[in-house]
């Protein structure tokens, strides 16, 4: 069945709108040119039955002046000489593909593509080729902007103050605001994805603007209305939870983890959102700590001793590193090279030894839920007897 140019048009538009082959072409890819479009070759049946439909296809054909179209003679019994049929439509470089798409709204992205790209670091342009909800609808000179300050933001740089507070040229207080999705995905590019994991004013050491929601677990399954609810971390910091202890978990992604136990509600997802530990109500509980094995998990520990003195860690010793070392993975981006101050002696070896690993991160969902469990188990058990 042979193609026309317009139906070879919508499939290099749909081409277009695919993430990995606009990346791929648009960054010069090996293998990603030249781009040879089949048309297809007339059945002899069309020869005999419609050879005006044939002239009209070869025609348009003929009549194509983007890239190069291939020809090749084919002998048919019905024609005493071979015919010039049109066969492969070949494209060269980005701009032959544009044209052959010949769609206005195509056209104004890659133009506008092309100068934010002109624009920003080279670090930057696979992802903002793949991504194009990035930048589509979004000022040129915003992303450009975004992109020179992701290439200034360094983990903690920020220092507790408010992204608002943030001062750098050409940029207002809701820079952020407006940008979080467009910075975060810059930021991570620099860092692997750590941004993403640990949510961008955790990255950056940030003071939260907006409440944080938490969730809350009723383990004991009779302390609270729901067994499960999301609270702010403002209310939360105000409002006393029942029970007599308390689990503070890094991840919600560990929740499954956690097993049944009398008089204990676990908090879940704070990460760097602890101001709420230095709640009054705290002081009479008792409270454990549960975070990655890494150095943020390590750092976010040490922020809550400093609001709570009496806490206890969690599965967070050189043991149970050592224990299920073979989960560990590479840590791309350290909390601080300096020791949180909060540590005990002991926490502090650790966070020197995880910060100066090749594979400094056991994250919590990878520790046996089985493990997890006889661990928080006998911590109530040991509160229980103090």
């Amino acid at each position: 069945m042979v193609k026309s140019p317009a139906e070879l048009r919508f499939t290099l538009k749909r081409q277009w709108e695919n993430a990995s082959k606009r990346e791929n072409r648009l960054l010069g890819t090996p293998g990603a040119w030249p781009v040879l479009l089949s048309i297809g070759r007339p059945s002899a049946r069309m020869l005999k039955n419609d050879l005006d439909a044939l002239k009209r296809h070869i025609d348009a054909w003929r009549a194509v002046n983007i890239g190069e179209v291939i020809t090749e003679s084919i002998r048919y019994r019905q024609a005493a000489d071979p015919i010039s049929i049109p066969t492969v439509w070949k494209l060269s470089k980005p701009s032959e593909w544009i044209d052959a798409i010949g769609d206005k709204m195509v056209r104004k992205e890659f133009e506008t593509l092309g100068r934010i790209v002109a624009g920003v670091d080279r670090t930057f342009h696979s992802l903002l080729a793949s991504k194009r909800n990035l930048w589509l609808n979004r000022s040129e000179d915003e992303v450009i902007l975004a992109a020179a300050l992701a290439m200034n933001l360094e983990p903690g740089c920020i220092g507790g103050r408010s992204l608002r507070t943030v001062t750098y040229p050409g940029i207002d207080t809701k820079f952020f605001e407006r940008n979080a999705a467009l910075i975060t995905a810059m930021l991570d590019v620099r860092y692997e994805g750590e941004v993403s994991k640990l949510g961008l004013e955790t990255f950056l050491n940030a003071h939260r603007d907006d409440d944080h929601w938490l969730l809350i677990l009723d383990l004991d399954g009779g302390l609270l209305p729901f067994k499960k609810l999301r609270v702010r971390s403002s209310e939360l910091r105000q409002q006393p939870l029942p029970g007599d202890r308390l689990i503070v978990v890094e991840n919600e992604a560990c929740q499954h983890h956690l097993p049944r136990v009398p008089d204990t509600i676990a908090v879940l997802g704070a990460g760097f959102d602890l101001n709420w530990t230095d709640a009054h109500w705290l002081r009479s509980k008792k409270v454990a700590y549960w975070g990655d094995l890494d150095t943020w998990g390590l750092s976010f520990l040490s922020k809550t001793r400093a609001a709570i003195p009496h806490v206890e860690s969690l599965m967070m010793t050189t043991n149970v590193f050592e224990t299920h070392r073979s989960s560990a993975v590479r840590e791309p981006v350290p909390a601080s090279s300096q020791t949180p101050p909060e540590l005990t002696k002991d926490e502090a070896e650790l966070y020197h030894a995880l910060l100066n690993s090749e594979h400094g991160r056991l994250e919590q969902e990878f520790l046996p839920i089985d493990y997890v469990q006889k661990s928080i188990a006998l911590w109530v058990k040991h509160s229980t007897t103090d």
